[in-house]
């Protein structure tokens, strides 16, 4: 298991019942709706960043 946060629902589904998935890592499988999916991490638009200043 990794530091970064784990996801609360399923981004299908909205059920809450996930696991890891064992084949990949960084993979998430939904109990409820069989979806197997991941989530990434692209970065901070930097649009945002300059409209907060």
């Amino acid at each position: 298991m990794s530091d970064r946060m784990a996801p609360l629902y399923c981004p299908y589904c909205g059920e809450e019942d996930l696991r890891p998935h064992e084949d990949s890592h960084g993979a998430w499988e939904c109990r409820s709706c069989a979806r197997v999916f991941s989530l990434k991490f692209l970065g901070l638009a930097a649009n945002a960043l300059e409209a907060k200043r």
